[in-house]
């Protein structure tokens, strides 16, 4: 314990902006956009497929953006880049906040997406794996620790607040807070040295004792091998957040009731990521990886079937576990195996891939609800899913763990 407290002191301003961000992405990441679900749908006349198709839409380009705007990563400071994503979300909020048009609502929720849940994330965590090698683990710990704070505060205020105030004035106060987040962000990065310095006087090797290029990445099967697994909790997590509204319908629960019950998922994913980041510094990543997506399978069986609030919470602390280990291990997994010194582009492109999941399972999940098909049976083939995704996981790290050694 005093050795944490010893490093959270040390290591406040970095640690404080890489949280500051991921507590900032909120404002783009789908358990936010989806609040206002209900009232876009009936301010534009959307259907669930409607509406997920325009979600889609708008999350696959930013998935096609990331790719390119990650690796500035390696280029740019963390206090620059960061400044201008948080100013840019900013903007998106103010053009939700005022748009009336049903095709500018696919541009709003690529702005979202893309300065939000994608660039905001992604700084985050690109500097995290970057300043810190031996604590690596607590260090991402700590820094999405905003992620769970804005999961547990946002929606049961934002919820509270749309029983009064119009929808679209919170997304002028989420602009407003954006704004402030910047100035706060750059002065606590003060002092940061460019990210080209860093890696060239801390970077470590991966695989093979090689620095790997992203086309490097591309070309290795280990990445395949991992990619069902990065898709797999951004598209249905995503996907149940995102109709959490229709969800709470089917199970006969008001949206408020269902939603008072998110702190307790936000609990156990805090909760979960220490644990990992702990466990994560003293075991490695290929001790662990192979078996974080377990709890999804039954998660996901619990959202199926479950009747009571008991399935449902247990069903999200079960979610919360795999969300807290999500936040640690695969960031590390990207360092550990194919090295720093190019871990902007390389994050990025695993950002993208991610960032593309969460436009297929809302897509995915809203059209089969328009064809008849209930969410709830839809549960359990996404429970079957992660039976895939974590025996391709077991299986990449069997077969490549040996290259750590060479």
């Amino acid at each position: 314990m005093t050795d944490t407290v010893q490093f959270l002191k040390d290591n406040r301003s970095w640690l404080g902006a890489g949280a500051l961000l991921t507590f900032l992405s909120s404002f783009g990441q789908t358990f936010f956009i989806s609040l206002f679900s209900g009232r876009i749908q009936a301010d534009f006349n959307l259907s669930d497929g409607d509406w997920g198709l325009i979600y889609a839409a708008g999350t696959l380009a930013s998935a096609g953006v990331m790719v390119w705007a990650g690796s500035l990563a390696d280029q740019y400071r963390s206090r620059q880049i960061g400044v201008v994503v948080l100013l840019g979300l900013a903007l998106a909020c103010c053009i939700m906040a005022a748009n009336t048009s049903v095709g500018v609502l696919v541009v709003c929720v690529f702005l979202l997406r893309f300065f939000g849940q994608g660039m905001s994330s992604h700084v985050a965590v690109v500097a995290m794996s970057r300043w810190f090698v031996a604590t690596r683990g607590r260090a991402l710990a700590v820094c999405t620790l905003g992620f769970t704070v804005g999961e547990a505060l946002f929606p049961v205020v934002v919820v509270a607040l749309m029983e009064s105030v119009n929808w679209r004035s919170i997304w002028l106060v989420a602009a407003v807070i954006a704004i402030s987040g910047a100035v706060v962000l750059y002065r606590l990065l003060g002092q940061e040295r460019h990210p080209q310095q860093i890696a060239e006087e801390t970077s470590t090797v991966g695989m093979r004792g090689r620095d790997w290029t992203r086309s490097d990445v591309l070309r290795h099967p280990l990445f395949w091998l991992f990619v069902p697994a990065l898709l797999g909790p951004s598209a249905f997590g995503t996907a149940f957040f995102f109709h959490q509204v229709h969800f709470a319908e089917l199970k006969g629960w008001s949206h408020f009731a269902l939603v008072s019950l998110f702190p307790i998922y936000t609990f156990a994913a805090v909760l979960a990521m220490l644990v990992s980041g702990r466990a994560l510094d003293r075991y490695g990543t290929s001790r662990l990886l192979p078996y974080y997506q377990v709890p999804m399978i039954l998660a996901f069986l619990l959202f199926a079937i479950g009747e009571s609030w008991f399935h449902l919470s247990l069903g999200l602390i079960l979610m919360a576990m795999m969300t807290g280990a999500n936040a640690t291990l695969p960031n590390a997994f990207w360092a550990e195996y194919y090295g720093t010194r190019f871990i902007g582009s390389i994050k990025a492109m695993a950002a993208a891939v991610m960032v593309l999941g969460s436009a297929i399972g809302p897509g995915l999940t809203g059209f089969y609800i328009d064809q008849g098909v209930a969410l709830t049976d839809q549960y359990f083939a996404i429970s079957g899913f992660f039976v895939f995704t974590t025996i391709g996981l077991w299986l990449g790290i069997r077969l490549y763990q040996r290259d750590l050694r060479k």
